[in-house]
């Protein structure tokens, strides 16, 4: 059952007993936090990404899906399925300053808020239903009114008994809607559905099931454990046949973190000047750097990946001696890796990333013998104050000074509009990383 902005169906009195688990996750969101500072293309097709011509589709709203733009598609197919589309650049610092009033909205409800990205999250609103007075399917529609009040976008609520049942609930609620999968009716909601629905099934995993004659939820849990394990394995097959039943033990944690952070961008043009690439590799190492530190997070690992014009992709990765989220540390070790590489084709797309974070006031400071006792540290810090105060634009490496930022290119809009750009350049501090809404 579905309740939405446009003219609700109703529900059964206490139909969403023991369902005190809500996924929500936000409306197309880049699109729609670009969309609410430009009320001129409210009801246009929008993309947030690549130009026309390069990179990939970040954010499309549902004007652009109409015309079947969907996200981490090529920009260049993007814009021949809707060439009347908006190209935009994203704002990242922006989408983390919106996430985090979003986040704030979900704790005042409930401490049980477990984030998966800038634009989802998982709650567990159990505790909080005498306390509000309220029910599950009533928190839905409570958060959703905030988020709108508050932050002029959209979400859409799953409501379930588990984690897994609540986020498959809340695609079905897009856009801007709520679904509740009552705790007696998971199996009627899970059976239909394809098999590629169940967490850990991507598309060998779904061919190999196929040819079993699984395709459906439904066919996996009247399978049984002997065919399944014949298809996928022990482990796999366990795992599947419990979430084809709707069972998830997972409790949602609200001291989970993301494992990794990063950014990665895909030029306007191919790259061959070594040090044309280890500009860009700073710029990416920057913008992860002020990730880490405002996620409150170091990492143990540096990936480097590389794209180069023919669309082979290389990636490497190295353990640091200590955590870091100094922008300096993670450009020497891309750097390091980029040159391991030798001569390199054209390069298409070049991304940096911190992966194995741990907590940073928990995370071993490598202190250098003669280093001062105000170093990179206190610099780079110093830095993100400004850019909080200034702009993103504010503070930046010397040898990126001058340097224009291709993830920054003008859109249409701000090109036409000197007062938009000004405008753009007040708004939040640090960045996030630039990876496709998964959902949207």
């Amino acid at each position: 059952m579905s309740t939405t902005s446009r003219p609700a169906v109703g529900s059964r009195a206490g139909a969403d007993a023991g369902c005190g688990i809500l996924h929500v996750d936000m409306d197309a969101f880049y699109a729609a936090v670009e969309i609410r500072s430009r009320p001129e293309l409210r009801g246009r097709p929008v993309v947030v990404g690549g130009g026309p011509e390069r990179g990939v589709v970040l954010s499309a709203s549902y004007e652009a899906r109409a015309f079947g733009v969907r996200s981490a598609m090529p920009s260049a197919r993007a814009h021949r399925l809707c060439p009347q589309a908006v190209f935009l650049p994203p704002d990242f610092s922006t989408y983390a300053e919106v996430s985090r009033a979003v986040m704030g909205i979900f704790r005042s409800v409930t401490p049980l808020v477990q984030p998966l990205s800038l634009d989802e999250a998982f709650l567990d609103v159990s505790g909080a239903l005498r306390r509000l007075g309220s029910t599950p399917l009533g928190i839905a529609a409570l958060i959703r009114e905030q988020v709108a009040a508050a932050e002029d976008v959209t979400c859409s609520v799953g409501v379930a008994s588990t984690m897994f049942v609540a986020k498959l609930a809340s695609r079905v609620a897009k856009p801007d809607g709520v679904h509740l999968v009552p705790a007696d009716g998971v199996r009627a909601f899970l059976d239909p559905l394809p098999v590629g629905a169940l967490w850990g099934v991507g598309a060998r995993t779904e061919e190999v099931l196929g040819s079993h004659g699984i395709a459906t939820v439904g066919d996996v849990a009247a399978a049984g454990l002997t065919t399944l394990r014949r298809a996928v394995g022990e482990a796999h097959a366990t795992h599947l046949f419990a979430l084809a039943h709707g069972v998830d033990e997972r409790r949602v944690d609200p001291h989970g973190r993301e494992k990794s952070a990063g950014a990665e961008e895909t030029f306007a043009r191919d790259l061959v000047d070594p040090a044309a690439l280890r500009r860009e590799l700073l710029r990416l190492a920057d913008r992860t750097a002020r990730m880490l530190r405002q996620r409150g997070v170091r990492a143990r690992t540096v990936a480097l990946k590389v794209r180069f014009a023919d669309f082979t992709t290389v990636t490497r990765a190295r353990t640091l001696p200590a955590p870091t989220d100094l922008a300096r540390d993670l450009h020497a070790t891309v750097t390091d890796l980029l040159d391991a590489l030798g001569d390199l084709a054209p390069v298409r797309l070049l991304g940096v990333r911190g992966e194995g974070l741990v907590p940073a006031d928990r995370a071993p400071e490598q202190i250098l013998l003669g280093e001062p006792e105000h170093g990179w540290s206190d610099a780079e810090r110093a830095a993100d104050q400004a850019r909080s105060r200034f702009g993103v634009a504010a503070v930046r490496p010397a040898s990126l000074l001058g340097d224009r930022d291709p993830a920054r290119a003008r859109s249409p809009v701000e090109a036409a509009d000197p007062a938009r750009r000004g405008h753009r350049a007040q708004r939040g501090a640090s960045g996030a990383a630039s990876s496709p809404e998964p959902n949207g």
